[in-house]
């Protein structure tokens, strides 16, 4: 969830293109080294085998190399969506009892689900008021999605790069 929200603080700040592809490069070779090395264990710990935090590392690079600074608003809106959505959807949904099902190998529940649907809507609706309420809609129908049909941390690379590309494809 924390790094999610060095971006919207990177475009209030209007950090440069170079220094945030920088950063997040940096972020990114270091999740890659945590990741094989173990250093800081804590960060690796989601109860499963998965690379998240290099797909996380990796869709916010990609996003700051195409869009930054000029689409901040729809490259901070994505990983929004997957920050606040589905870290909100995983603590929902792990802690409260709710109907299950299994997909990918993955356990999903309904309240989790609902969360990262609803979580994806006021993140979109805050921060991409030119597009339309239908529009939205499908945006976060589409975040909410592929959050459940990507396995092994890839969520943190298809919802994000999913949700830009589709916005701009919607006029967001």
């Amino acid at each position: 969830m924390g790094a999610g929200l060095t971006v919207p603080l990177a475009w209030w700040l209007q950090i440069p293109r170079p220094m945030a592809l920088l950063a997040a490069a940096l972020a990114t070779a270091a999740a890659i080294i945590n990741h094989r090395a173990h250093l800081l264990p804590a960060v690796e710990d989601v109860g499963r085998r998965s690379a998240g935090t290099i797909a996380y590392g990796l869709s916010i690079t990609v996003l700051i190399a195409w869009g930054w600074p000029e689409r901040a608003d729809l490259v901070s809106a994505a990983v929004l969506v997957m920050a606040l959505g589905d870290g909100a959807a995983g603590l929902v949904g792990s802690s409260l009892s709710s109907p299950r099902w299994q997909l990918l190998g993955q356990s999903k529940s309904l309240l989790g689900t609902a969360v990262m649907a609803a979580m994806s809507l006021l993140v979109l609706a805050l921060l991409l008021d030119g597009l339309s309420w239908p529009a939205l809609l499908a945006l976060s129908g589409a975040a909410t999605a592929l959050e459940q049909l990507s396995w092994g941390g890839l969520d943190n690379l298809t919802v994000p790069l999913g949700v830009a590309g589709l916005g701009a494809g919607l006029g967001a």
